[in-house]
């Protein structure tokens, strides 16, 4: 069961061969024994869980379930979440219990999905390691001794470790397809607007996007109908008509041009991780796929840009976080300056801080104009470069990241560094495009490898088909860490 599809998982419950309680328990057990070890949930409620499980059980028997009812996943603690601690992985909210739901959580829940837990992240989504959580770092379960990616690491490391059978994470620049690709998922980050942003505690909301993380892209398809859709309470989300995402898996490979951008494919990529992206090209390639090279001029600014535009965001997003109405308040103060000052000041982590002191820099008189107003012209430009690649391709396709999960500690010092651990994503976000990532093999320390695809706006049905036609043709989305099996 652990390793069961959700399709799988679905008829299992529908033909009362599992109740929804006993496989939600067989989850919770694995937490229990594993969790200690890998730090993967903030947050896990036995009884919470357990009640939902037995309602969606008499759904079942009344012949009243919803397409995936019954069916246990974790959140991403960045999704507010009625009854449950919403933490954000920050000393911030450390003690905040959510008085409703997120528009993902609710969907969830009437797609019938039960709640397994909040699973842990870097502070405020800020970080590409899962090292910056006030609760602690998560630990890779291909290896302990890495990071999962980041920040939905939490989730990533618990789809991985078959903790939970599948999850929600956000992508603001790889947040999903990052900490995939390092732990040997399938995760998705639908086209901007495509999933509410309402009750999704914001970084930077221009950027920010919600999507699912699971072992398979059908799983990812599944999740996606579920959770996508017009939200009236986000002024950013897309009146569009619902979609199922599953329509278009079994559509054959023939004839699919794949785009292979020119400065995906040069310095900066470890070898071991060319060779997985090289062989899944030329699985393609044996499926009646043919690959041509397209342009992407302006990649190579996209991490400037980006490390102005979302840090000037985060800086306003971040400000109503005061020590005034909910959240972390310092204990001592003198007056009214000094409680916001100690309040911030001891309630936001290092990178937190670094992120808000860059971005209240780059929107101040003066500056402005030299580096926020520059950042979104660059961001115009890699939008176009993307548009003109399309005109030659139907989906483009690279690595996701430029090498395996790196030891925990490796880059916490240089944040330079640590930020160029999301090169290959971060373009995609600025453009607001439709981008995942699947596994396709293992590099140096037997660690996983991921392959992004990018399609264009509001093509994911036809993104998630490459993805399904690749993974009926190889495996590499089942390999469990062996510790866990």
């Amino acid at each position: 069961m652990i390793n069961g599809s959700l399709k799988t998982l679905s008829e299992a419950l529908a033909k009362k061969k599992i109740s929804s309680a006993e496989l939600s328990t067989l989850f919770l057990d694995r937490m229990a024994r594993a969790n200690p070890a890998l730090n993967a949930f903030i947050s896990i409620d036995r009884e919470k869980t357990l009640a939902q499980a037995r309602q969606a059980d008499l759904r079942i028997a009344a012949g009243q379930a919803a397409p995936l009812e019954g069916i246990p996943l974790a959140h991403k603690d960045i999704f507010c979440t009625e009854g449950w601690l919403t933490t954000c992985g920050s000393r911030m909210l450390a003690n905040f219990v959510s008085p409703y739901d997120a528009h993902v959580v609710s969907r969830m829940k009437a797609a019938g999905l039960v709640t397994l837990g909040k699973t842990n992240m870097d502070e405020f989504a800020m970080g590409s390691s899962n090292e910056t959580s006030f609760f602690g770092p998560v630990k890779n379960p291909w290896d302990t001794s890495r990071v999962p990616g980041g920040s939905s690491g939490g989730a990533a490391a618990a789809v991985a470790a078959r903790l939970a059978p599948a999850a929600t994470g956000t992508d603001t620049g790889g947040s999903i397809r990052q900490p995939a690709a390092l732990c040997g998922l399938t995760g998705l980050k639908p086209t901007y607007g495509v999933v509410s942003r309402y009750g999704m505690i914001a970084f930077a909301s221009s950027l920010d996007q919600g999507g699912p993380m699971a072992k398979s892209a059908e799983d990812c398809a599944l999740l996606l109908s579920a959770m996508s859709g017009f939200d009236a309470r986000d002024s950013t989300s897309l009146d569009r008509p619902p979609e199922d995402y599953c329509r278009e898996l079994e559509k054959p490979l023939a004839g699919l041009k794949i785009g292979l951008p020119k400065e995906f494919f040069g310095e900066g990529m470890a070898a071991d991780v060319r060779s997985a992206v090289e062989e899944a090209l030329a699985e393609y390639r044996r499926a009646g796929a043919v690959t041509v090279e397209v342009s992407l001029p302006n990649s190579g600014l996209s991490v400037p840009a980006y490390y102005v535009i979302a840090p000037a965001e985060a800086s306003s997003n971040l400000s109503r976080f005061d020590g005034v109405r909910y959240g972390y308040r310092a204990p001592e103060y003198t007056d009214l300056a000094d409680m916001y000052c100690k309040s911030r000041g001891q309630g936001f982590g290092a990178e937190v801080k670094r992120r808000i002191l860059i971005g209240a820099y780059v929107l101040s008189h003066g500056y402005y104009d030299a580096y926020y107003l520059q950042a979104q012209k660059i961001r115009r430009l890699i939008a176009n470069d993307f548009a003109l690649a399309f005109r030659h391709c139907d989906i483009i396709m690279g690595p996701t990241t430029p090498s395996v999960a790196f030891a925990v500690g490796a880059k916490s010092n240089n944040p330079v560094e640590m930020y160029l651990s999301d090169i290959y994503t971060i373009a995609v976000n600025l453009a607001g495009l439709p981008g995942m990532s699947i596994p396709c093999g293992f590099g140096e320390g037997k660690m996983p490898v991921g392959l992004q695809l990018i399609g264009n706006y509001f093509e994911e049905a036809r993104m998630l088909n490459v993805a399904h036609r690749y993974q009926l043709a190889t495996d590499w989305h089942m390999r469990m860490p062996e510790e866990t099996i």
